[in-house]
């Protein structure tokens, strides 16, 4: 694998608040662009003010992830500006069982696996020729520790993140060689608006500035998984070696509901 360069130019999803305004802010600094990409205008100026006093340049545009011509033409652009070399997905949205013990409907599972699942896609192929011609990147893919067993009350972010750890996978096995440092994350419950919807326990949770430490330490230490709080992983992946029956009871007994946004 090449020897990676410092982080020149970022692009972060879902950067308007929670885990993707505290990545950014985290990441912000002299001499680096971060490009800023999420559906709440208000958001993302409020992200970038914090960015640009730390020294970053910050751009920024409400774009939805799941339009895959619009992701492309966005990029290109930003490309054009200054050359790419970081990629974060962290766009995401959930849907689920309402507090009345409705299932989520069609429409809204369709979209959380769009903006999950799709939206993290539509923002690395544009850019993956891109990185392998120069031989370095860096990709940080925000899955969740919902992607290692299915969820009772959600289903369709239980698909979306199962497939976003399966994609980043794919795409360290097959591009690492060639210089792109692919970081698969499953984190846990940290304090956020989406995790102040689920109305149970949120076993182990930190601060989201805790958990955007622990990603992008990781980024770059070059690692190629980081599962956060373990303990929660091993739980879930342990979980998944038992006979359907048994499983399907014990994940039961944590069930949750959804409030609504």
């Amino acid at each position: 694998m090449s020897r990676q360069g410092p982080i020149r130019h970022a692009v972060i999803t879902g950067a308007s608040r929670g885990l993707g305004a505290a990545l950014a802010r985290q990441m912000a600094a002299p001499g680096r662009r971060l490009s800023l990409i999420a559906r709440s205008e208000a958001g993302l100026q409020a992200t970038a003010a914090a960015c640009q006093a730390r020294g970053a340049e910050v751009a920024t545009r409400p774009q939805d992830v799941a339009d895959a011509a619009g992701m492309a033409a966005l990029l290109a652009a930003w490309e054009a500006e200054r050359a790419i070399d970081t990629l974060i997905a962290n766009a995401g949205i959930s849907a689920g069982t309402t507090p009345d013990g409705a299932p989520e409907s069609p429409e809204a599972a369709a979209q959380v696996v769009a903006v999950n699942l799709l939206g993290a896609i539509h923002l690395v192929q544009p850019m993956l020729p891109r990185l392998l011609t120069r031989g370095e990147g860096r990709i940080l893919l925000v899955g969740s520790v919902a992607g290692f067993l299915g969820l009772p009350d959600s289903p369709a972010y239980s698909a979306s993140k199962a497939g976003l750890w399966a994609y980043g996978e794919a795409l360290r096995a097959a591009h690492g060689p060639a210089g792109l440092r692919v970081l698969v994350a499953a984190p846990g419950f940290f304090a956020s608006g989406m995790s102040a919807r689920y109305l149970g326990a949120h076993p182990l949770e930190v601060g989201v500035e805790a958990m955007a430490a622990r990603l992008l330490r990781a980024l770059r230490a070059g690692q190629g998984r980081v599962v956060t709080p373990w303990a929660l992983g091993a739980l879930l992946r342990g979980l998944a070696l038992l006979p359907a029956p048994a499983a399907d009871a014990l994940i039961r007994l944590g069930r949750f509901r959804i409030a609504p946004e």
